[in-house]
């Protein structure tokens, strides 16, 4: 079985990165599970709040989900360009202590996929998560992109997938990500 978290960047109740990746959890073929994490406790990160009291219990057992892992799927959004605030976040806190980055995140398999309401898709985002996941030591899988623009077409109301082209590349970018993980 290979085992894969998936995160979503987005907080919103409808959010359509969580609804992709609910669908992409689905979308998994046989023998490989998309276990779906949240980032709705991590609170902001603070130096002083690490020295005095330690990476909070919901980070901590966060972390330790990945580290168990085969591999892990961001799911990011695009805001402004670039990467939403509060998943940098979530990643900065998995970060911490730095001596921890190598069992969290060391050559581990990441893969990205994004929606967007808007039309230009969520490449920005992409990039600018590639510094990230480099200084972190993770290996990035560049297989085919899903990076879904126009995202209200093909979700509906209550964040279920309508369209059946994306479902069919959930389940090649699923089988094409175990893979890649199967040949690290």
């Amino acid at each position: 079985m290979t085992d894969i978290v998936g995160i979503s960047g987005s907080l919103r109740k409808g959010s359509y990165n969580s609804a992709l990746l609910r669908a992409a959890s689905a979308a998994a073929p046989e023998g490989v599970r998309v276990e779906i994490a949240a980032i709705h406790e991590i609170p902001l990160y603070d130096g002083d709040f690490e020295n005095e009291q330690g990476v909070p219990a919901v980070v901590q057992q966060l972390k330790d989900r990945i580290a168990r892992a085969d591999g892990l799927l961001l799911v990011t959004p695009e805001y402004n360009n670039s990467i939403p605030g509060v998943f940098k976040n979530a990643i900065d806190w998995l970060s911490r202590p730095a001596s921890d980055i190598p069992r969290v995140f060391g050559g581990r398999a990441v893969a990205m996929m994004g929606a967007t309401p808007g039309r230009a898709g969520t490449i920005l985002a992409h990039a600018a998560w590639l510094p990230v996941l480099r200084a972190l030591g993770a290996r990035p899988w560049f297989g085919p992109r899903v990076m879904v623009s126009e995202a209200s077409r093909v979700f509906g109301a209550s964040g279920e997938l309508l369209d059946e082209q994306l479902r069919q590349q959930l389940r090649d970018f699923v089988k094409g990500f175990a893979e890649f993980i199967s040949r690290l």
